[in-house]
């Protein structure tokens, strides 16, 4: 009986061990390259639904377009570190010829990924890969200098949901994605007439594994209604959204 009760023993031993040294090596292995890879000449087309508010702010419309993204050159950025040059290109139908219209930088550091957009530097990935990882993607955006247009950016929590799983991202079945969830606030309620102020900020992230960003949401709106009456939305509220329709 003790030989039998030290033979289950080992054997649940041996079992953890394997587990153990398993997720181990699954968290040391997944590297930020395998979900954003950055070589030169990697494209990734989308559609992109942008929308914006017209009539001094008191109605909103979507334009769509088809964007590209494509790392273009390994460059140096600010800090002496290897980067790459992303330049994108914008059509209004798939018949129209490309134009350039953005170039912006991406870094891999081995414990993030750093994307520079606009003179702003976003964490947009970051080790270990696992759900509920959290970390604060916007920390190297001023958003406290007086009159800042860009308060809103302001502590931000991004944080990992899903990491390996299937998704679906318009026509592509694909098999191992990870979602980046950013932001998802919202004060007020503009369907109240009796509003005076509300804002909406919400952004997320889809990556998947070998292809990079194949989704993207992004909406920020800033409503003001003096008195409940006249209400309108403020400059700079806007929203995109890219679903990537083709890549190599």
């Amino acid at each position: 009986m003790k030989i039998y009760s030290l033979i289950v023993f080992i054997g649940v031993q041996l079992i953890s061990f394997s587990a153990c040294k398993k997720s181990i090596e699954d968290f040391h292995t997944k590297d930020l390259n395998d979900y954003y890879p950055l070589e030169i000449g990697k494209y990734i087309t989308y559609k992109l639904d942008s929308t914006i508010f017209i009539n001094f702010g008191t109605s909103s419309v979507v334009h769509s377009y088809q964007v590209k993204y494509e790392t273009d050159a390994l460059i140096t950025d600010n800090l002496g570190r290897p980067a790459y040059r992303i330049i994108r290109y914008i059509r209004n139908i798939d018949t129209d010829p490309w134009k350039s219209d953005a170039t912006f930088m991406a870094i891999n550091t081995g414990s993030s990924l750093e994307f520079i957009e606009n003179n702003f530097r976003y964490l947009k990935l970051k080790q270990p890969l696992r759900d509920k990882y959290s970390w604060k993607g916007n920390s190297y955006i001023d958003t406290y200098s007086l009159n800042n247009e860009f308060k809103y950016l302001d502590d931000w929590d991004y944080v990992y949901e899903n990491v390996g799983l299937p998704e679906q991202i318009g026509n592509f079945s694909l098999a191992n994605c990870l979602t980046v969830n950013q932001r998802d606030e919202s004060h007020g309620d503009i369907t109240n007439p009796n509003t005076v102020y509300s804002e909406v900020n919400y952004s997320q992230e889809k990556y998947a594994l070998g292809i990079g960003l194949v989704y993207r949401k992004f909406f920020h709106s800033e409503y003001q209604s003096p008195g409940g009456q006249n209400g309108y939305f403020v400059t700079g509220s806007y929203g995109v959204t890219y679903t990537m329709i083709d890549h190599n």
